[in-house]
């Protein structure tokens, strides 16, 4: 695929690509039982684009039979062959890199440069759990000389994953990856606004090997495709990431069935700038933090909690920075995207709206707005609210969109303080060139995940995940394979 030349076209006059838009089940693309679509739409237009099956109850049960259909011969496969499967898979991925960056920039709305990191992490991922899959093994247990005690790991079985519309690829690669090294099968849903990658994905899947039935993907609403895929009793594990309200149905719809659950949840998450900190890194890593994806992202660094003593001097390099950010639509790779739907950026505006009405005072942006070229699409602009109340829904509650709340600490015992603050727990950020404040901070944050003078630092080898409201369990890092493993023991009388 030639990328310039697929988004001149799809710009100009509309025209796409060869885009998936029925169910992928039993190894093949299906039309949806019910024949209901839905629409998916550009972001950064504000008009759909693609209509892609919508799906029933009838299509999950068939996803599932196929997927527990697939599952003892997939479990049972030697693991370095499935190794070599997500192997090609990552090849594939690469090798089609500029038809899936093109698909999630399309559907999510994200710049197209994002998009592409996100298929190359995706790719990486598979790369990753391909080299894991041989390296799943049992223990031996020193029970005595006449007896051998010996563990087996084996694949949960089905597996369910429920895939957010922000980070597409991305989430569905750290999730279907290690289940798939695991010995498990998959179905997953992808959210209903961004189905597209997720479907190229299991097709992908395929033709790298993969036998059918052991990845399926419904597609459609969370009501009418997730709560019967989270529900069903042959599924025996639950990946989840999205909304801490969703996120408390799904944990009791597996409950039910006593499936185990992965959940991902929402973020408020603190970037601290202590006052030896390199300011110019900082500012960088705070404009990264909390404007990559427009803040749609769970581990956004939604807070900026900066020493008193160098706040004028870190704020005024923010905001030299928000000032050189581009909003536009995401394929022509500007730096500011739009929200990935409408409904979003009216979630996003009321937010902001109730602030000013409590008082408080943008020191930039604050309000919705449209593509400069066009004059279309669901954009807001970067946004920044200095020294907010710790109290305040500014700083307590996930917004979800590109608005920094700036919270100003007296030293490094109030910014942990502050830092702490929420009922959120997913990651934090220190920026500092003291090597035991920072490890200090990073024993006293609850945290998941904390980063040190990088934010986002880290990769596939990092295990994920938050505390809290922010969910519970691990993805990324081998801690994720275990998620999709249980551990048979055998203890036997040699002697």
């Amino acid at each position: 695929m030639n990328l310039a030349a697929a988004v001149h076209a799809y710009l100009d006059d509309g025209t796409l690509p060869d885009l998936p838009v029925d169910h992928f089940i039993d190894g093949a693309f299906v039309a949806p039982a019910a024949g209901e679509r839905l629409e998916t739409f550009d972001p950064g237009l504000a008009r759909p684009f693609l209509a892609v099956a919508a799906g029933t109850a009838e299509d999950v049960d068939r996803a599932v039979s196929a997927a527990q259909k697939a599952q003892r011969a997939w479990g049972r496969t030697k693991a370095s062959e499935r190794g070599a499967i997500l192997m090609r898979a990552a090849m594939l991925l690469r090798a089609e890199a500029a038809r899936f960056a093109f698909a999630e920039s399309l559907d999510s709305g994200k710049p197209l440069q994002e998009a592409e990191g996100d298929v190359a992490g995706a790719a990486r991922a598979f790369e990753y759990y391909a080299g894991a899959a041989d390296k799943i093994e049992g223990e031996t247990f020193p029970i005595g000389e006449a007896y051998l005690g010996y563990s087996v790991p084996e694949p949960v079985g089905v597996t369910a994953h429920i895939i957010p519309w922000n980070y597409p690829i991305s989430t569905a690669a750290r999730g279907v990856a290690p289940a798939l090294a695991a010995g498990c099968t998959v179905v997953a849903k992808p959210a209903e606004t961004t189905p597209l990658t997720m479907l190229m994905l299991a097709e992908l899947l395929v033709r790298a090997g993969l036998p059918a039935g052991v990845c399926n993907v419904v597609a459609g609403t969370g009501p009418a495709t997730g709560a019967p895929l989270v529900a069903d009793p042959r599924v025996r594990h639950v990946t989840f990431t999205g909304s801490v309200p969703t996120g408390q149905g799904v944990m009791q719809a597996a409950a039910r069935n006593v499936a185990s659950v992965v959940l991902e949840l929402g973020g408020k998450s603190p970037l601290i700038v202590l006052k030896d900190a390199d300011l110019d890194a900082a500012a960088d890593g705070v404009i990264g933090a909390i404007y990559e994806n427009a803040g749609q992202i769970c581990s956004a660094g939604s807070r900026l909690v900066v020493e008193r003593a160098v706040h004028a001097a870190l704020l005024g390099r923010v905001l030299e920075r928000v000032r050189t950010l581009t909003i536009g639509h995401g394929l022509r790779r500007t730096t500011l995207g739009p929200l990935n739907s409408e409904a979003h950026l009216a979630r996003v505006t009321a937010k902001v709206e109730a602030a000013k009405a409590r008082g408080l005072t943008p020191l930039v942006g604050g309000a919705a707005t449209a593509d400069p070229e066009t004059g279309a699409g669901w954009f807001f602009e970067a946004t920044i609210f200095d020294d907010a109340d710790a109290g305040d829904p500014l700083v307590q509650d996930e917004i979800f969109g590109p608005v920094l709340a700036v919270q100003v600490a007296e030293d490094t015992a109030h910014a942990a303080a502050l830092a702490n603050g929420t009922p959120y727990a997913l990651v934090a950020g220190i920026y500092t060139r003291d090597f035991a404040a920072a490890h200090t901070l990073a024993r006293d944050l609850d945290a998941g995940q904390v980063f040190i003078n990088e934010y986002f630092a880290g990769g596939i080898e990092v295990p994920f995940g938050g505390n809290r409201q922010s969910g519970f369990g691990r993805e990324k890092g081998f801690a994720a394979v275990r998620n999709y493993l249980r551990v048979k023991s055998v203890a036997a009388r040699i002697g």
